[in-house]
């Protein structure tokens, strides 16, 4: 695009000539200088005239070079909404941390297959989408061979993406925000998923504005008509301090098949502990070092967190292997560190784990069996297997403790529901303030009843 530009506009009615493949033309003048297009159709070459004037209309100055306002300029060099999305993960993938990149390449799979034109004989879905996650977006897997069935899907999907512009179409837009309420098969997705699709498709909207495809962003402020959440913890899945303490017990009955692997249940009962007596995430727990616990022979101990250990799917990398990561705590400096107090429970289930386990060669208390990182399977199906033999049927059966994160959920909600000053939850906790009052203040299974006496203490003295 020149430095020159213009409201000098004059448009032209639609020009036929005979005996061309394209024989319907669009002229126009800018500043003096006449400019042309031709069109197979009289209908594509009126579209195109229309919004030459409507660009006119809205004020904006034309190119006198190319002739083309900056509305359609951008059109014409962004491509489709895939092609946008592709851009965004080669943007954000040299700094972005594997898992910020997997959650963007997870939604805007979901994403690419709904904002597309209604071509005919369309793959499924749930094929598209597995295509864009697995070899479309993630750089390290774009160039694997595909089968003849996945290449004939993606290349309509190519075919079928609508231009990135398209976003900026109110109806388009809306169209596709309720959409991603919507899985693969059809089915509602939650809330929290919605969500996360949405915040992914407001990043990409703004590189969009940032590379100059689009004016401004036009996911801002737009909603759907999904119903509002809190964003809460459910309480059904908070155990209280008994059910705890049996769920832990219960993870030392789980065994492996094999002869090395019969402890395994006993080698992460002090993992599930520290989420639960000491409020760690997952992966807080799997970085934790010898060095970093204080665990005297009686009382209290403390817990010195650095970083936290975790591992996501090698497309995610930029080299494609798979291998742990360490990151800083959550929303924290690289050198920062927390301290949150160790019960004297908790001290006395991790001295017992170091005098029969010991440490990994570089510190850590919870290494697996080959000396890596415990893989979030092997540790959630152990807790699965837990849950199966500490839990009565129907509570087995219920939400309650369905993830081992649920017991970091426990441990904030219990020190909560016990008086503790917010202030030094979030602290122990890692969080704000703010999040912890609207996500952590669930309340503790069967505390219900002792509340209801509270209150009917209050009723009867006022009879």
């Amino acid at each position: 695009m020149s430095d020159e530009s213009t409201f000098q506009v004059q448009f032209w009615k639609l020009t036929k000539r005979t005996g061309r493949s394209r024989p319907w033309g669009v002229r126009w003048r800018t500043a003096g200088r006449e400019h042309s297009e031709w069109y197979a159709t009289k209908a594509l070459a009126e579209s195109f005239r229309a919004e030459l004037v409507r660009a006119g209309r809205a004020g904006e100055a034309f190119d006198v070079a190319t002739g083309l306002p900056p509305s359609l300029t951008r059109k014409r060099g962004v491509g489709t909404f895939l092609e946008l999305a592709v851009a965004y993960v080669d943007h954000i993938w040299p700094t972005a941390p594997p898992n910020s990149r997997r959650a963007a390449v997870v939604s805007l799979a979901a994403i690419t297959p709904k904002f597309v034109r209604p071509l005919e004989h369309g793959p499924d879905e749930t094929d598209l989408q597995r295509l864009a996650s697995t070899h479309l977006l993630p750089p390290p897997r774009r160039d694997e061979a595909l089968s003849p069935e996945d290449r004939a899907a993606v290349a309509w999907l190519r075919r079928a993406s609508r231009p990135a512009t398209d976003l900026a179409d109110s109806l388009a837009l809306g169209a596709l925000l309720h959409d991603l309420g919507t899985a693969a098969d059809g089915r509602a997705t939650t809330s929290s998923t919605h969500d996360k699709r949405r915040a992914v498709l407001h990043r990409v909207a703004g590189y969009a504005v940032d590379t100059g495809v689009l004016a401004a962003n036009p996911v801002t402020g737009r909603r759907t008509g999904t119903a509002q959440v809190t964003g809460g913890v459910d309480p059904r899945v908070v155990v209280n301090p008994a059910q705890a303490r049996q769920l832990l017990a219960a993870v030392t009955y789980v065994s492996g098949r094999r002869p090395s692997d019969r402890e395994r249940g006993w080698r992460l009962r002090a993992f599930f502990a520290c989420l639960y007596y000491a409020g760690l995430r997952p992966g807080e727990a799997q970085q934790l070092r010898d060095t970093d616990a204080k665990l005297p022979a009686a009382g209290w101990g403390e817990l010195v967190l650095s970083g936290s250990l975790t591992g996501v799917s090698g497309e995610h990398y930029n080299d494609g292997l798979r291998y742990p990561d360490v990151r800083p705590l959550k929303r924290r400096r690289r050198e920062a560190v927390r301290r949150v107090p160790a019960p004297p429970a908790l001290v006395a289930i991790l001295r017992e784990h170091l005098d029969h386990y010991g440490a990994a060669a570089d510190g850590r208390l919870f290494p697996a069996l080959s000396g890596g990182r415990v893989r979030e399977s092997v540790y959630t199906r152990i807790w699965k297997e837990a849950r199966e033999i500490g839990l009565s049927p129907a509570q087995a059966a219920s939400p309650l403790a369905a993830r081992p994160y649920d017991l970091r959920h426990a441990a904030l909600s219990s020190w909560l529901n016990a008086g503790v000053p917010p202030t030094e939850v979030a602290e122990r906790a890692g969080h704000s303030v703010k999040v912890l009052l609207s996500v952590y203040a669930a309340c503790l299974d069967g505390e219900r009843d002792a509340y209801n006496a509270r209150i009917q203490d209050l009723l009867d003295g006022e009879a």
